[in-house]
């Protein structure tokens, strides 16, 4: 962990506070990416402006703002013009604008698979999404072929979806290159555990459960589990467990992403979280 770790959370949780008192409907989806519901602001690029100007005055911190029609496009848009840009596309225009853009632009679409397709001669987003769909079911199978196009054509129907009653908590993370280093698997887990325990203990929650979740190169996905006698969120308990069913699953090939769940928590500690959390 980097020393000043501590510090990037704490300025964290106050622009995340700036953000949900301006913006209803929030989905954090790490401590500096998320997804805003804006659909019923009038000027929703104004708004935008203001919160940056807003975040940059009271913690010194910029934002990159995407707006879109669905999440996909908006998290596209929020990488054009990093530092500070602010871009709003519809899903017609990503289309034409990214066309000669590379597939691995696209979230869900890492190296390994930007290189098959490669082969097949599929070099540019406009050309995955104007590939006949047999091709691609040949290649990749009926479900990731699907996928593909759909990424392709920019659609995506993910609701912006903030977690109201918490039942379970997780931390996983994707590779830019499968990993099939077994010591190295096992060095992501105890990351993934450390940075999981750190957040259940800031919510005060505990949960019997602890899990994994291995996805492979071949987009088989597995999850183990195991339930504990009592509600842990110690990270020596945790990352023991998440890396006893890792070694026990022993995945079979390249592994595409890694992540620990815990779940199962104590009621009353999660009913102290929802009374902190209104």
């Amino acid at each position: 962990m980097p020393p000043d770790f501590t510090v990037y959370r704490e300025a964290s949780r106050r622009v995340w506070d700036l953000v949900r008192a301006a913006v209803a409907v929030v989905e954090q989806a790490g401590l500096d990416e998320g997804y805003l519901d804006l659909s019923g602001l009038v000027a929703p690029k104004a708004a935008m402006r203001r919160l940056m100007a807003d975040l940059r005055e009271r913690t010194g911190l910029g934002a990159s703002v995407g707006i879109g029609p669905n999440k996909l496009v908006a998290k596209i848009a929020s990488d054009c013009e990093k530092p500070g840009g602010l871009v709003a596309l519809s899903r017609e225009m990503a289309c034409q604008r990214f066309a000669a853009a590379s597939p691995r632009l696209l979230p869900g679409i890492g190296p390994k698979t930007a290189e098959r397709l490669e082969g097949m001669g599929i070099a540019a987003i406009g050309q995955l999404r104007d590939r006949p769909a047999t091709d691609l079911r040949t290649a990749f199978g009926q479900r990731q072929a699907a996928f593909l196009q759909a990424r392709a054509r920019f659609e995506d129907d993910g609701a912006v979806a903030p977690i109201r009653e918490t039942k379970s908590q997780s931390s996983e993370t994707t590779f830019d290159r499968d990993l099939a280093d077994r010591a190295e698997q096992q060095r992501v887990i105890e990351r993934l555990s450390a940075d999981l325990c750190r957040r259940l203990q800031r919510r005060e929650l505990a949960g019997r459960t602890v899990g994994i979740k291995v996805r492979l190169d071949d987009w088989t996905t597995v999850t183990r589990a195991r339930t504990l006698d009592d509600p842990v969120n110690d990270v020596a308990v945790v990352t023991a467990v998440a890396r006893e069913l890792l070694a026990a699953y022993d995945p079979p090939r390249p592994v595409r992403l890694l992540g620990v769940r815990v779940a199962g928590f104590d009621a009353a500690l999660d009913a102290s979280q929802l009374r902190l959390a209104v």
